[in-house]
């Protein structure tokens, strides 16, 4: 029921098919009217009537059209130039954040963010997640992936791993008033996954799909999910986030 409200209310918002939910009103209307007084005129009884078979014959004579996905949904990293995650994550309280090595998002501007704005609030929450450094076999795959199959690139993950995990360690030293934590996960599921106060009505699922050859690493595809985009697939993703922090380990904990 909660998903048909919210549904509507959208529908509404949006200004999609007012004349159904406007009908749909006055037939209520007059059916409750009925239901208590038999002497409800006839021609307003018939005139709801033919009103709501005229909407029907109406929408079935409409052509299909094609749904466009919404303009902010699908992109590449290039939309970061004019709206930095930096930015964003100045305003919120919780933030989770999967990558093979986090190394162009955990920049130490970023950094200073996060602890400037999310960790300085006492019930802020920065989680992130990168691949375990001890994986030897699974780091070698994902290199292959990642850095092997792109035309252009500029930086290797052994590399930028290490130099990623050092700037956690050192982020996990820090006393704020928010709370910090990363883990390492022992291989590369395909993805980095950013997730902007998950648990509200107005957070954000950024999800980069590697892919299996890319010319840049910044041309991968983003597809970037609300509640309102998608209940669905921004549930799914909320929840890849709670799976990959579950099968991540401490770093104080050794793998295996």
């Amino acid at each position: 029921m909660v998903h048909v409200f919210r549904r509507i209310f959208r529908d509404l918002r949006n200004g999609r098919n007012i004349d159904a939910y406007v009908l749909t009103v006055i037939i209520v209307v007059f059916a409750v009217l009925g239901f208590f007084d038999d002497k409800l005129d006839d021609d307003l009884r018939w005139a709801a009537v033919l009103a709501a078979l005229g909407v029907l014959l109406y929408r079935a004579t409409l052509p299909e059209t094609a749904t466009e996905p919404a303009p902010d949904l699908l992109h590449d990293r290039s939309v970061f130039e004019q709206r930095p995650l930096s930015e964003t994550f100045a305003n919120a309280r919780d933030v989770r954040v999967y990558a093979p090595s986090a190394v162009n998002l955990l920049s130490a501007e970023t950094c200073d963010v996060l602890r400037r704005t999310v960790l300085a609030r006492r019930n802020g929450s920065v989680r992130v997640v990168v691949l375990d450094p001890e994986e030897k076999d699974a780091l070698r795959l994902a290199a292959r992936q990642l850095d092997d199959s792109v035309e252009f690139p500029v930086q290797r993950l052994p590399a930028s791993l290490e130099s990623t995990l050092e700037r956690l360690e050192l982020m996990s030293r820090w006393t704020t008033n928010g709370s910090f934590e990363y883990r390492l996960l022992p291989y590369n599921p395909g993805f980095s996954l950013v997730l902007l106060d998950p648990e509200t009505s107005h957070g954000r699922a950024i999800v980069e799909i590697h892919g299996f050859h890319n010319t840049a690493t910044p041309a991968r595809m983003h597809l970037e999910l609300t509640r309102d985009t998608s209940e669905r697939w921004y549930a799914y993703w909320v929840e890849q986030f709670d799976h990959i922090w579950e099968a991540a380990r401490s770093p104080l904990t050794p793998s295996g």
